[in-house]
């Protein structure tokens, strides 16, 4: 068994997607980073570290079992064993797990770029294993909230965060199926269709809306994204959150 010692960590919890787990770069210092004492570093095949990644679905109970109570945080002058935690790479990318007790990978962390090189070159000369890991009957589904990484890819971290928090408000529009306020939201959007909006059922704008802000991120949707959520407190708390002051609304044409 591989570890590595003196490991620090930004937890992500409840990540399903890779994409969300913010590599060292855009870690912020209002972030949680803890220091874990010794952490299993294991090699695995490129199918089952892309499952780990990029979902939130039962580890291999052999991965688990090789790894079980190996893992010690450090708080001060205390250590504590970690149930289940460990250190995974496909040989290109590098993702640190913690179940907390389950079975599933419930925090997800990238490292810091000095101990990424440390883990390849760790792994070097060694072959990956696959757990007995099957994943004939496996595929990723993605969906409105679980975006397709094309839609996401090239954004920073706050362009994600604001992005999702779009997609909530989108949803809750899909959900509602108010033809109207669909009309409505589409002619925010996109206002040189507002002679062809009227005469578009409800699925039809809904397509529209959603297929002409799926893709990317711009001044556009960051304001269609502040008016969207406008008077909604929690979706008002997660847009302070990244921006800092609430969605403001009233010098927008």
């Amino acid at each position: 068994m591989l570890y590595l010692h003196d490991v620090w960590v930004n937890w992500f919890e409840g990540e399903e997607n890779g994409y969300s787990v913010c590599h060292f770069h855009e870690w912020r210092k209002e972030d949680s980073i803890e220091l874990m004492d010794q952490v299993p570093l294991l090699y695995i095949t490129e199918t089952l570290y892309n499952y780990i990644e990029n979902d939130m679905h039962d580890l291999p109970k052999a991965l688990l079992d090789s790894i079980y109570k190996r893992a010690y945080t450090r708080k001060g002058q205390k250590r504590s064993v970690v149930e289940y935690a460990c250190i995974v790479t496909d040989g290109n990318d590098i993702l640190a797990i913690d179940t907390i007790g389950y079975s599933i990978p419930i925090r997800k962390s990238r490292l810091i770029p000095r101990q990424e090189q440390l883990v390849f070159d760790m792994i070097d000369n060694t072959k990956p294993q696959s757990f007995k890991f099957d994943d004939s009957d496996y595929e990723k589904e993605y969906h409105m909230l679980s975006m397709p990484p094309e839609f996401v890819y090239g954004l920073t971290r706050k362009e994600r965060q604001l992005k999702q928090l779009l997609m909530i408000g989108l949803d809750q529009l899909k959900t509602t199926n108010n033809r109207e306020e669909l009309r409505y939201w589409l002619t925010e959007w996109d206002p040189k269709q507002y002679p062809a909006i009227r005469y578009m059922d409800e699925n039809r704008v809904w397509e529209t809306l959603y297929n002409g802000v799926k893709e990317g991120w711009s001044p556009s949707h960051e304001e269609l994204c502040a008016k969207l959520i406008r008077g909604q407190q929690f979706l008002e708390k997660m847009w302070e959150a990244e921006l800092g002051p609430e969605p403001n609304t009233s010098n927008q044409k």
